[in-house]
């Protein structure tokens, strides 16, 4: 059975780099056709993809994103990885991981893990 789960720190400081990791069991992050994906939901906000890394480790992000987020992995612990800079309170959110066969579908999720931006 494929599981994602997401850890990290609930609460961040503006200014600083949120940090999650998604360690995934029952799937192989290498395994060829899968995109990893992180999103996100603000509150009282629709869900946002910020961006994916694929399974030859090419990384894709949201334009609106981009200059912020980097995504990586570590085959060798099986997980892949989120890094938001210069957070604002706006990046407030409840941050999931995600295994699709594109970008855009996903078929198994990480239990969402809530995130507050706050000083």
């Amino acid at each position: 059975q494929v599981q994602l789960q997401p850890s990290g720190p609930g609460l961040v400081k503006p200014s600083q780099t949120l940090s999650l990791a998604c360690t995934v069991s029952g799937s192989s992050i290498t395994t060829t056709i899968y995109y990893w994906s992180w999103l996100r939901q603000p509150p009282g906000k629709g869900l946002e993809w910020m961006g994916a890394i694929g399974s030859g480790g090419a990384t894709y992000y949201t334009p609106t994103l981009k200059s912020r987020t980097s995504i990586s992995r570590d085959t060798s612990t099986n997980q892949f990885s989120l890094q938001l800079s210069s957070v604002t309170p706006e990046d407030t959110a409840v941050y999931y991981c995600a295994r699709g066969r594109d970008l855009y579908n996903y078929d198994f999720w990480g239990q969402g893990i809530q995130v507050a931006v706050s000083s």
